[in-house]
């Protein structure tokens, strides 16, 4: 039978102990079936009876013990094998993570708003999902007018068939949701995609981005909507690009220009622009004899385009990263 004493010592022993293999082999001698524990277990049978419980009581105790500070201590072995395992070693260089980067139609987008931000226009926001009247209507574009063909426009199903819904096919239902709830003086920028259902092709996308330029106040000129737009494109471009105005025809603006840009290929168109029709003013609640405006908006497909020297706008949207990596 084990004293109190030897199972102290046992247990001390075992607190010395570094690894799996002495510890197996201290279970062994002190918890194995031929231990002096466990033989003295089996042999309790053959005490008198007035001995029995006692001497039993105290070898269990000693079994006690000794299995709880075995569990103990294997416990420390698989933590501390844990750690080793998880150790780091603080004096290694770090592992790099790839680095991401803006798409290049953001970073155009960006410039664009940065270039009308720097003359005191600020940026706004619209719904991509838009009421036919906004999209048509409000801008004076007839029903018989061929962009309300659902060949071009992709319709959608709304609760209310009197308010039909559409993807809208461009970012000007900004302008008209902006003055109906502000007054003059107005300068906004309005980035956003844009939906068009037309086929895919080198200069052609079913969805581009867009962004609407606007300014309404006392004594707008096309002068003014003229030096806007140059030093527009002086600040994406450069000094060294010139720019070309004439007469074109849009349903909101009176008159109307197309604005093209130098290039090695030729003249390039890059927005159309024009002074905001004065039934539209008209129409917000503004008093055209007061206030006038002008008004832009250009693709943001196009202007990547131009400045990175690509040639197929189906590029931006394959997402090879080969080519988004160049940017």
């Amino acid at each position: 039978m084990l004293s109190p004493e030897e199972v102290a010592h046992a247990i001390a022993a075992l607190q010395g102990l570094g690894d799996e293999r002495h510890v197996d082999g201290w279970r062994t001698e002190h918890l194995g079936r031929k231990s002096r524990l466990m033989l003295s277990l089996r042999a309790l049978g053959g005490l008198d009876r007035s001995r029995r419980a006692a001497v039993g009581q105290r070898l269990n105790e000693a079994k006690t013990q000794l299995g709880e500070a075995l569990a103990a201590k294997q416990a420390e072995l698989k933590a501390r094998r844990t750690l080793d395992l998880a150790a780091l070693d603080v004096s290694l260089p770090g592992r790099p993570l790839p680095a991401g980067g803006l798409h290049p139609i953001t970073q155009t987008e960006r410039a664009v708003v940065a270039a009308f931000a720097s003359m005191g226009f600020h940026v706004i926001e619209g719904p991509e999902v838009e009421l036919e009247y906004y999209n048509f209507e409000a801008l004076r574009i007839p029903a018989d007018h061929p962009a309300r063909d659902a060949m071009d426009t992709f319709y959608l199903d709304g609760p209310d068939d009197r308010a039909p819904l559409l993807l809208r096919t461009h970012t000007s239902p900004n302008q008209i949701r902006y003055m109906e709830r502000h007054d003059p003086p107005i300068r906004l920028v309005a980035p956003g995609r844009t939906y068009r259902n037309e086929a895919t092709d080198a200069t052609h996308e079913w969805m581009i981005t867009q962004t609407e330029v606007l300014a309404v106040d006392r004594g707008l000129t096309l002068a003014h909507l003229k030096g806007t737009l140059y030093e527009f494109a002086r600040h994406l471009f450069g000094e060294d690009r010139e720019i070309r105005f004439r007469c074109d025809y849009f349903p909101f603006v009176e008159p109307g220009v197309e604005v093209s840009i130098s290039s090695p290929d030729g003249w390039i168109e890059i927005l159309g622009a024009g002074m905001v029709h004065p039934e539209i003013l008209a129409n917000m609640g503004y008093d055209p004899e007061i206030h006038t405006g002008f008004a832009a908006g250009l693709g943001v497909e196009r202007i990547a385009m131009l400045r990175h020297g690509i040639r197929d706008i189906r590029r931006f949207y394959e997402n090879d990263l080969r080519f988004l990596r160049q940017f």
